[in-house]
Protein backbone atom coordinates (compact mmCIF):
# COMPACT_ATOMS: atom_id res chain seq x y z
CA UNK A 1 0.00 0.00 0.00
CA UNK A 2 1.70 3.32 -0.69
CA UNK A 3 2.04 6.19 1.56
CA UNK A 4 -0.48 8.41 0.65
CA UNK A 5 -3.11 5.50 0.59
CA UNK A 6 -2.61 4.77 4.15
CA UNK A 7 -2.40 8.25 4.90
CA UNK A 8 -6.13 8.60 3.70
CA UNK A 9 -6.72 5.86 5.54
CA UNK A 10 -5.79 7.09 8.69
CA UNK A 11 -7.64 10.25 7.99
CA UNK A 12 -10.97 8.43 6.64
CA UNK A 13 -10.74 6.50 9.85
CA UNK A 14 -10.80 9.58 11.99
CA UNK A 15 -12.99 11.46 10.17
CA UNK A 16 -15.56 9.01 10.35
CA UNK A 17 -15.07 8.88 14.33
CA UNK A 18 -15.33 13.03 14.49
CA UNK A 19 -17.85 13.65 11.76
CA UNK A 20 -21.10 12.05 14.17
CA UNK A 21 -20.21 14.81 17.17
CA UNK A 22 -19.36 17.39 14.98
CA UNK A 23 -22.68 17.52 12.96
CA UNK A 24 -24.37 17.25 16.49
CA UNK A 25 -22.40 20.45 17.64
CA UNK A 26 -22.66 22.14 14.22
CA UNK A 27 -26.58 21.59 14.65
CA UNK A 28 -26.38 23.73 18.09
CA UNK A 29 -25.34 26.96 16.43
CA UNK A 30 -27.08 29.90 17.13
CA UNK A 31 -28.79 31.82 14.94
CA UNK A 32 -27.73 34.45 12.60
CA UNK A 33 -28.43 37.73 14.10
CA UNK A 34 -28.12 41.10 11.78
CA UNK A 35 -24.54 42.80 11.42
CA UNK A 36 -24.07 45.90 12.45
CA UNK A 37 -24.24 48.74 9.85
CA UNK A 38 -20.27 49.31 9.89
CA UNK A 39 -19.67 45.39 9.61
CA UNK A 40 -19.35 44.22 5.91
CA UNK A 41 -21.17 40.62 5.32
CA UNK A 42 -19.76 37.34 4.68
CA UNK A 43 -18.50 37.30 1.13
CA UNK A 44 -17.34 34.43 -0.96
CA UNK A 45 -14.01 34.09 -3.15
CA UNK A 46 -14.21 31.47 -6.12
CA UNK A 47 -11.50 29.27 -7.10
CA UNK A 48 -10.82 29.07 -10.78
CA UNK A 49 -10.25 25.36 -10.81
CA UNK A 50 -11.85 21.86 -10.91
CA UNK A 51 -9.60 20.14 -8.60
CA UNK A 52 -8.73 23.03 -5.85
CA UNK A 53 -9.70 21.49 -2.94
CA UNK A 54 -7.71 24.61 -0.95
CA UNK A 55 -6.61 23.76 1.79
CA UNK A 56 -5.36 26.58 3.29
CA UNK A 57 -4.81 30.55 3.22
CA UNK A 58 -2.92 33.13 3.44
CA UNK A 59 -3.10 36.68 2.48
CA UNK A 60 -0.40 40.09 2.23
CA UNK A 61 -1.30 44.03 1.43
CA UNK A 62 -1.63 42.69 -2.26
CA UNK A 63 -2.62 39.31 -2.88
CA UNK A 64 -4.49 36.29 -1.15
CA UNK A 65 -3.57 32.94 -1.77
CA UNK A 66 -4.38 29.22 -1.55
CA UNK A 67 -3.17 25.68 -1.90
CA UNK A 68 -5.07 22.76 -4.04
CA UNK A 69 -4.06 19.46 -1.82
CA UNK A 70 -5.56 18.18 -4.91
CA UNK A 71 -2.75 18.70 -7.18
CA UNK A 72 -0.47 21.37 -5.73
CA UNK A 73 -1.53 24.54 -7.50
CA UNK A 74 -1.21 27.75 -5.66
CA UNK A 75 -4.02 30.04 -6.66
CA UNK A 76 -3.78 34.15 -5.94
CA UNK A 77 -5.87 36.98 -6.40
CA UNK A 78 -6.42 40.93 -5.79
CA UNK A 79 -7.18 41.70 -2.36
CA UNK A 80 -11.02 42.01 -2.35
CA UNK A 81 -11.30 40.53 -5.59
CA UNK A 82 -14.01 38.08 -5.79
CA UNK A 83 -12.10 34.93 -7.73
CA UNK A 84 -8.63 33.61 -7.56
CA UNK A 85 -6.80 32.26 -10.57
CA UNK A 86 -3.72 29.95 -11.14
CA UNK A 87 -0.63 31.32 -10.22
CA UNK A 88 1.73 28.45 -9.64
CA UNK A 89 0.66 25.12 -12.13
CA UNK A 90 -0.14 21.94 -9.77
CA UNK A 91 2.85 19.70 -10.98
CA UNK A 92 5.81 22.06 -11.39
CA UNK A 93 8.72 21.87 -9.31
CA UNK A 94 7.38 18.69 -8.27
CA UNK A 95 4.85 20.32 -6.22
CA UNK A 96 1.78 17.54 -6.96
CA UNK A 97 -0.15 18.63 -3.35
CA UNK A 98 -0.36 21.73 -1.33
CA UNK A 99 -1.28 22.63 2.15
CA UNK A 100 0.12 25.22 4.64
CA UNK A 101 1.16 28.91 2.55
CA UNK A 102 2.45 31.40 4.26
CA UNK A 103 4.16 34.76 2.96
CA UNK A 104 7.78 36.73 4.58
CA UNK A 105 8.61 39.62 3.02
CA UNK A 106 9.11 38.58 -0.81
CA UNK A 107 8.83 34.59 -0.26
CA UNK A 108 5.53 32.82 -0.72
CA UNK A 109 6.07 29.71 1.24
CA UNK A 110 4.37 26.50 0.31
CA UNK A 111 4.04 22.57 2.41
CA UNK A 112 3.71 19.63 0.09
CA UNK A 113 1.62 17.34 2.54
CA UNK A 114 2.09 13.60 2.07
CA UNK A 115 4.86 13.74 -0.60
CA UNK A 116 7.22 15.07 2.01
CA UNK A 117 8.14 17.99 0.15
CA UNK A 118 8.46 22.01 0.98
CA UNK A 119 8.70 24.91 -1.38
CA UNK A 120 9.97 28.70 -1.08
CA UNK A 121 9.24 30.96 -3.81
CA UNK A 122 9.48 34.62 -4.55
CA UNK A 123 6.09 36.78 -5.05
CA UNK A 124 7.33 36.59 -8.34
CA UNK A 125 6.84 32.72 -8.88
CA UNK A 126 10.65 31.84 -9.00
CA UNK A 127 11.75 28.94 -6.98
CA UNK A 128 14.49 29.86 -4.54
CA UNK A 129 14.82 26.19 -3.16
CA UNK A 130 12.55 22.78 -2.96
CA UNK A 131 12.97 20.51 0.34
CA UNK A 132 12.46 17.12 0.94
CA UNK A 133 12.02 15.58 4.44
CA UNK A 134 14.72 12.97 5.91
CA UNK A 135 14.49 9.64 4.29
CA UNK A 136 13.63 7.81 7.56
CA UNK A 137 11.13 5.76 5.92
CA UNK A 138 8.54 6.88 7.97
CA UNK A 139 4.92 8.41 6.48
CA UNK A 140 4.91 12.08 6.36
CA UNK A 141 2.47 14.92 6.10
CA UNK A 142 3.87 18.43 6.02
CA UNK A 143 1.37 20.45 6.83
CA UNK A 144 2.16 24.31 7.64
CA UNK A 145 4.67 26.64 8.57
CA UNK A 146 5.15 29.72 10.67
CA UNK A 147 7.97 32.38 10.59
CA UNK A 148 9.52 34.24 13.61
CA UNK A 149 10.23 37.67 13.25
CA UNK A 150 13.87 37.10 12.65
CA UNK A 151 13.07 35.07 9.32
CA UNK A 152 13.34 31.53 10.67
CA UNK A 153 10.70 29.18 9.06
CA UNK A 154 9.21 26.05 11.15
CA UNK A 155 7.04 23.04 9.94
CA UNK A 156 4.99 20.69 11.08
CA UNK A 157 5.07 17.27 10.29
CA UNK A 158 1.62 16.06 11.06
CA UNK A 159 2.76 12.35 11.13
CA UNK A 160 6.42 12.43 12.67
CA UNK A 161 6.94 14.17 15.80
CA UNK A 162 9.43 16.82 15.22
CA UNK A 163 9.56 20.52 13.71
CA UNK A 164 11.87 21.19 11.08
CA UNK A 165 13.49 24.70 10.29
CA UNK A 166 15.05 26.64 7.42
CA UNK A 167 17.21 29.51 8.63
CA UNK A 168 16.10 32.98 7.40
CA UNK A 169 19.39 33.30 5.53
CA UNK A 170 18.14 29.91 2.93
CA UNK A 171 14.83 31.47 2.78
CA UNK A 172 16.06 34.26 1.83
CA UNK A 173 18.71 33.12 -0.86
CA UNK A 174 18.98 33.76 -4.54
CA UNK A 175 16.31 31.55 -6.46
CA UNK A 176 18.55 29.16 -8.06
CA UNK A 177 16.04 25.99 -7.28
CA UNK A 178 17.90 24.38 -5.20
CA UNK A 179 17.26 21.28 -3.49
CA UNK A 180 18.13 20.05 -0.17
CA UNK A 181 17.00 18.13 2.89
CA UNK A 182 14.95 19.81 5.65
CA UNK A 183 16.44 19.70 9.40
CA UNK A 184 14.58 18.84 12.35
CA UNK A 185 14.71 21.21 15.06
CA UNK A 186 12.64 19.76 17.48
CA UNK A 187 10.94 16.83 18.81
CA UNK A 188 7.33 16.85 19.82
CA UNK A 189 5.79 15.04 22.49
CA UNK A 190 2.47 12.88 22.55
CA UNK A 191 2.33 11.99 19.01
CA UNK A 192 -0.21 9.52 18.33
CA UNK A 193 0.83 6.92 15.74
CA UNK A 194 -1.28 6.33 12.30
CA UNK A 195 -2.64 9.72 13.11
CA UNK A 196 -2.98 13.72 12.53
CA UNK A 197 -1.18 15.03 15.20
CA UNK A 198 0.82 18.45 14.98
CA UNK A 199 -0.77 20.72 12.38
CA UNK A 200 -1.47 24.42 12.49
CA UNK A 201 1.74 26.46 13.71
CA UNK A 202 2.38 30.05 14.90
CA UNK A 203 4.96 31.98 16.48
CA UNK A 204 4.29 34.47 18.86
CA UNK A 205 4.69 37.93 18.43
CA UNK A 206 7.92 38.33 20.43
CA UNK A 207 9.93 35.33 18.66
CA UNK A 208 10.55 33.01 21.52
CA UNK A 209 8.07 30.61 21.57
CA UNK A 210 5.42 28.79 18.63
CA UNK A 211 2.36 27.91 19.43
CA UNK A 212 1.20 24.18 17.72
CA UNK A 213 -2.08 22.96 17.46
CA UNK A 214 -2.99 18.80 17.13
CA UNK A 215 -5.51 18.01 14.56
CA UNK A 216 -6.50 14.21 16.49
CA UNK A 217 -6.84 15.28 20.10
CA UNK A 218 -7.37 18.93 19.53
CA UNK A 219 -4.12 20.10 22.18
CA UNK A 220 -2.64 23.21 22.23
CA UNK A 221 1.09 23.18 22.94
CA UNK A 222 4.00 25.94 23.24
CA UNK A 223 7.14 25.62 22.16
CA UNK A 224 10.21 27.71 23.72
CA UNK A 225 12.48 28.27 20.71
CA UNK A 226 15.16 29.06 22.93
CA UNK A 227 15.79 25.57 25.05
CA UNK A 228 13.23 23.39 23.30
CA UNK A 229 10.78 22.49 25.96
CA UNK A 230 6.94 21.72 25.12
CA UNK A 231 4.37 22.32 27.46
CA UNK A 232 0.92 21.65 26.63
CA UNK A 233 -1.64 24.76 26.78
CA UNK A 234 -4.38 24.52 29.51
CA UNK A 235 -7.54 24.93 27.00
CA UNK A 236 -10.24 22.72 25.91
CA UNK A 237 -9.32 20.12 23.45
CA UNK A 238 -10.53 21.56 20.45
CA UNK A 239 -10.81 18.44 18.19
CA UNK A 240 -10.10 18.62 14.55
CA UNK A 241 -7.97 21.65 14.99
CA UNK A 242 -6.47 22.61 11.89
CA UNK A 243 -4.90 26.09 10.38
CA UNK A 244 -4.19 28.61 12.70
CA UNK A 245 -3.59 32.23 12.70
CA UNK A 246 -2.59 34.40 15.10
CA UNK A 247 -3.29 38.17 16.03
CA UNK A 248 -1.72 39.52 19.27
CA UNK A 249 -2.84 37.09 21.78
CA UNK A 250 -5.66 36.20 20.43
CA UNK A 251 -5.73 32.45 18.20
CA UNK A 252 -8.55 31.81 15.25
CA UNK A 253 -8.26 28.01 14.98
CA UNK A 254 -9.91 26.19 12.05
CA UNK A 255 -11.72 23.30 12.95
CA UNK A 256 -11.89 21.03 9.83
CA UNK A 257 -14.63 18.24 10.60
CA UNK A 258 -16.32 21.15 13.26
CA UNK A 259 -17.07 23.80 10.26
CA UNK A 260 -16.00 26.05 12.43
CA UNK A 261 -13.71 29.03 13.54
CA UNK A 262 -12.84 28.82 17.31
CA UNK A 263 -11.66 32.26 18.94
CA UNK A 264 -9.03 31.76 21.62
CA UNK A 265 -7.33 34.25 23.88
CA UNK A 266 -3.91 32.97 25.56
CA UNK A 267 -3.57 33.85 28.85
CA UNK A 268 0.27 34.16 29.73
CA UNK A 269 2.35 30.87 28.68
CA UNK A 270 0.38 28.24 30.02
CA UNK A 271 -3.04 29.23 29.95
CA UNK A 272 -5.96 29.68 27.15
CA UNK A 273 -9.42 30.43 27.03
CA UNK A 274 -12.30 29.65 24.46
CA UNK A 275 -13.83 33.00 23.28
CA UNK A 276 -16.10 31.95 20.72
CA UNK A 277 -16.97 29.22 18.22
CA UNK A 278 -18.48 30.05 15.05
CA UNK A 279 -19.58 28.28 11.92
CA UNK A 280 -21.15 30.09 8.70
CA UNK A 281 -23.59 29.24 5.63
CA UNK A 282 -21.56 27.19 3.34
CA UNK A 283 -19.12 25.74 5.59
CA UNK A 284 -17.69 22.80 4.27
CA UNK A 285 -14.74 21.58 6.28
CA UNK A 286 -12.91 24.88 7.14
CA UNK A 287 -9.16 23.60 7.06
CA UNK A 288 -7.12 26.75 6.62
CA UNK A 289 -7.89 30.62 7.97
CA UNK A 290 -5.72 33.84 7.76
CA UNK A 291 -5.97 37.45 9.41
CA UNK A 292 -6.32 39.92 6.54
CA UNK A 293 -7.35 43.74 7.93
CA UNK A 294 -10.45 43.42 9.26
CA UNK A 295 -11.18 39.79 8.20
CA UNK A 296 -10.80 36.24 8.41
CA UNK A 297 -10.41 34.12 5.43
CA UNK A 298 -11.31 31.13 6.10
CA UNK A 299 -11.56 27.70 2.74
CA UNK A 300 -13.61 25.36 2.13
CA UNK A 301 -11.55 22.58 1.21
CA UNK A 302 -14.19 19.50 0.71
CA UNK A 303 -11.46 17.71 2.30
CA UNK A 304 -13.81 14.88 2.60
CA UNK A 305 -14.29 14.10 -0.99
CA UNK A 306 -10.51 14.28 -1.41
CA UNK A 307 -10.11 12.15 1.17
CA UNK A 308 -12.66 9.42 0.51
CA UNK A 309 -14.67 9.94 -2.19
CA UNK A 310 -17.53 11.47 -0.85
CA UNK A 311 -19.58 13.63 -3.38
CA UNK A 312 -18.77 16.94 -3.95
CA UNK A 313 -21.19 19.67 -1.99
CA UNK A 314 -20.31 22.07 -4.98
CA UNK A 315 -18.58 21.97 -7.89
CA UNK A 316 -17.65 25.19 -7.49
CA UNK A 317 -14.50 26.17 -4.73
CA UNK A 318 -14.61 28.83 -2.43
CA UNK A 319 -12.80 30.99 0.08
CA UNK A 320 -15.39 32.99 2.57
CA UNK A 321 -14.47 35.83 3.69
CA UNK A 322 -15.45 36.53 7.69
CA UNK A 323 -15.82 40.07 9.50
CA UNK A 324 -13.17 39.99 12.52
CA UNK A 325 -15.11 39.73 15.66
Amino acid sequence: MSTRTSAHGTWRRVLFTLTATSTALVSLALPATAAPAHVREDSTITINGGNAFPESVAADNRYVYTTSIGDGTVYRGRLGAKALAPFLPGGQDGRTQATGIKITGNRLLVAGAFTGRFFVYTNAGKLVSAYTVPGTGEPTLVNDAAVTPDGDVYITDSFRAVVYRIPAAEVNSPATGAHRTLEVAYHLPDYVAGQSNGNGIVATPDGRSLIIGYWYSGALYRLTLATGEVRKIAAPALTSADGIALRGNTLYIARSVNNEIATVRLSGDDAATVVSERTYPGADTTTGVAVSGDRLLVTNSQMDTYLYGTPLTSPVFTVESLPLR
